[in-house]
């Protein structure tokens, strides 16, 4: 009766040590969850830089905290925000769609909205013709030449025959 109580013990032990390890990995997020979130977010020591690319010491540690909060069950929109209250809206790659961060997206489409009349305005006036003044409006008398300065003319041509 002992064997089949110790079969029972051993399996059940190896059961538990075998969940044990699997629950531990499942709430270790994987290398790609930390990028994912990483990628969002820019360094805020360095500029224009990827945190999930950045190779500077103080990004691995926020990487390393990313996975932390992530482990604890902390969100992806979480964990965005806990970035933004250390560090301020900088850290973001896409800036939150309120407040002046409204400009960034309309800015854009204002100044398309500029560049679009001007190019329409320059091609209303190319194809109007331009207005004559009243000294232009008549064609340039051709220049009289006095009898002394045909002579000349003529003298000239005939020497040079």
């Amino acid at each position: 009766m002992k064997k089949p109580l110790a079969v029972f013990l051993l399996v059940f032990l190896l059961f538990n040590l075998w969940v044990g390890v699997a629950s531990a990995q499942a709430t270790t997020p994987s290398d790609d969850e930390v990028n994912a979130i990483a990628k969002e977010l820019f360094c805020p020591v360095c500029e224009n830089t990827p945190l999930d690319v950045c190779p500077t010491e103080a990004c691995k540690q926020w990487r390393e905290l990313i996975r932390l909060k992530l482990s604890e069950g902390w969100s992806k929109e979480q964990i965005q925000d806990y970035f933004v209250e250390q560090y301020g809206a900088r850290v973001l790659a896409e800036p939150p769609r309120q407040g002046w961060y409204w400009l960034i997206y309309l800015m854009p489409v204002a100044l398309f909205g500029v560049g679009i009349f001007i190019l329409y305005r320059a091609y209303q006036s190319m194809r109007q013709p331009l207005p004559l003044e009243a000294d232009e409006a008549q064609p340039p008398a051709s220049p009289s030449l006095s009898d002394a300065d045909l002579r000349r003319v003529e003298e000239e041509l005939n020497k040079r025959k």
